[in-house]
């Protein structure tokens, strides 16, 4: 039986629409996210307070006393050294908390010291940061900001490399109510190449962000 090269070629190019089929929607979580607005948001009411992590930049301001207050930066080690202060743990606390237990040290050298804390320079620590990893410009670790979305941190890392598959990434987020990471699915591909504002969503801190090269 004599097969025309007209059949093979619809043979060929049926089982490539096949793989091409299958390979854009394995790997897929089955879970989305709602579309966040484009437009920024001021209302920062809900946000969570800003958690001091190794490496931030501090002024610590006394008043009427400056040569009590410094700039300085949080050491790995995540402590803080200060005049008339040593080895103060600066991780893990809010600013004023910080600020208060300065004061609380102070108050044994000067009468009622007035301290404030102020953040010039952020990292976060690792809970809030998000993580953008595999096919993009700039693999980075970005500080979470209130009201970030995916589109802030996708212009942050300078896009997607020239061979992501934009459409298959997938955000991994844990479940604060159960303590389990859920993955879902992004169309960063349509965001960014499209400008589809229904593939935007609002990020958390602890995101991370993942991104697979194509295959072809």
């Amino acid at each position: 039986m004599r097969v025309s090269n007209k059949t093979i070629l619809a043979l060929a190019f049926g089982v490539s629409a096949t793989m091409l089929g299958g390979c854009a929607s394995s790997g897929g979580s089955g879970n989305s996210l709602p579309a966040a607005s484009f437009v920024g948001n001021d209302d920062n009411e809900n946000a969570e307070k800003y958690i001091i992590g190794a490496l931030d930049e501090l002024t610590v301001f006394v008043w009427r006393n400056p040569e009590l207050g410094a700039k300085v930066q949080v050491r790995p080690d995540g402590r803080i050294t200060t005049p008339l202060i040593s080895d103060m743990v600066a991780v893990g606390k809010t600013p004023g908390q910080l600020a208060d237990e300065i004061k609380a040290v102070l108050t044994q050298y000067i009468e009622d010291p007035r301290v404030s804390v102020m953040v010039d320079k952020f990292q976060g620590t690792f809970s809030q940061q998000i993580r953008v990893v595999g096919a993009t410009e700039k693999p980075a670790s970005l500080p979470y900001r209130a009201n970030m979305t995916l589109l802030d941190a996708m212009i942050e890392v300078g896009g997607l490399s020239e061979y992501a598959a934009g459409n298959r990434a997938r955000l991994v987020r844990q479940d604060r109510a159960t303590g389990k990471q859920v993955e879902y699915d992004l169309k960063i591909s349509s965001l960014l190449k499209r400008g589809d504002t229904r593939a935007n969503v609002r990020l958390e801190p602890g995101d991370v962000i993942i991104i697979p090269e194509t295959m072809f």
